[in-house]
């Protein structure tokens, strides 16, 4: 349960160590949350614990929340799941600092976000044993995608590109580029070849490419049976045309090649703007192929809230088998809990409370 100290817990003294049983003494890992200058951000941002370890969170400046979520929303609280509550701490607040400790009650991955508005999708979640780097970059890439102001500041790139017809006619059209994206030219067109299904593995070769307006994608497939179908940003694993009835969508069909094929069959597209273009498998047999990150992108936004990135992370975010979470529960007079483990609070709250500013919103990209 919560309690509230002006000092760190008092030593045990007096116990004769024959009387007591061999035990494994568990380890207590330090996470600080927040900091100074503004810091959004757990440090470290996920750690690896065993049963019964302690993470012990330590609230610094701002006024953050230790929340769980889940790996499939990463910015939504888990039902049932612990947290810590708002903990305000002032700007000269140097020592002192309120702690929370989780006990660890399995190796299940436990997901965790700030709940301070527009903190998670900054970046501020953290994870207890994520089971790898790539997993936790995907977490945090989904908590990110979340946020659909990538593109809002970003200006239009116009270009003129004057074609000499046959006959010598000459024609002159301007046009221009997708907020965000790589501008247009008007050189000639280049021809970008995919692999889809490259030695047997569930992706694309490139995953994600670059193209100007007037160049080609030609998907080149190989064994097993893929299809490279348009989905959007928002639905990663649902065809464009059911997302958005009415909306002209392109898919492959179905491309089954044999084990032993030497020659592939391709389906070639062109690009008639520089907006993204998001794309992906829909085999689901035996497993579904998108949620295991199948997925491929023209024109992503890179380094945005847009990214391929943050598109793959929400695919893979669609796969109920990898989003388990570990049990792990507060108790607090203000704190949802479980009967798992347990999230005890110390220290003093600081004076004042910092709010973080609102993030402005635009809409999802398609």
């Amino acid at each position: 349960m919560f309690s509230y100290k002006t000092s760190a817990f008092a030593a045990l003294v007096g116990i004769s160590l024959a009387v007591i049983p061999p035990v494994v003494r568990s380890a207590t890992i330090d996470v600080t949350v927040g900091g100074p200058n503004g810091t959004v951000a757990y440090a470290p941002e996920y750690v690896n614990a065993s049963i019964g370890d302690v993470v012990r969170f330590t609230f610094e400046q701002k006024n953050h929340t230790v929340t769980q979520s889940s790996f499939a929303s990463p910015c939504s609280p888990l039902a049932n799941g612990f947290d810590s509550g708002f903990v305000p701490v002032a700007a000269n607040v140097t020592s002192d600092f309120i702690t929370a400790e989780l006990t660890i009650e399995n190796t299940n991955p436990v997901w965790v976000y700030c709940r301070q508005t527009g903190h998670c999708e900054e970046g501020m979640v953290f994870a207890v044993n994520p089971g790898s780097d790539a997993k936790f970059a995907a977490f945090k890439a989904a908590a990110m995608g979340q946020n659909s102001t990538s593109t809002a500041s970003a200006s239009i790139v116009t270009v003129t590109a004057t074609v000499t017809a046959s006959g010598g006619e000459t024609i002159t059209t301007t046009y221009g580029s997708y907020p965000g994206s790589s501008a247009p030219t008007a050189a000639t067109s280049t021809d970008h070849k995919v692999i889809v299904g490259d030695n047997g593995t569930l992706t694309y070769n490139p995953a994600n490419i670059t193209a100007q307006i007037g160049d080609t994608v030609t998907f080149e497939f190989h064994q097993k049976n893929h299809t490279v179908t348009q989905s959007s940003f928002a639905d990663p694993c649902t065809a464009l045309s059911a997302s958005s009835p009415g909306t002209v969508s392109f898919d492959s069909g179905f491309m089954p090649v044999a084990t032993n094929a030497t020659t592939f069959p391709t389906v070639t597209i062109q690009i008639n703007d520089t907006k993204p273009f998001w794309a992906y498998c829909r085999q689901s047999t035996p497993v579904s192929h998108c949620e295991s990150g199948m997925v491929f992108s023209v024109n992503a936004v890179e380094n945005s809230n847009s990214s391929f990135e943050a598109f793959q992370a929400k695919a893979l975010a669609l796969n109920t088998t990898a989003s388990a979470s570990g049990s792990a529960s507060l108790s607090s007079p203000s704190a949802t809990s479980t009967s798992n483990s347990a999230l005890s609070i110390h220290g003093i709250y600081g004076a004042g409370t910092v709010i973080a500013v609102v993030g402005a919103a635009v809409g999802v990209l398609l």
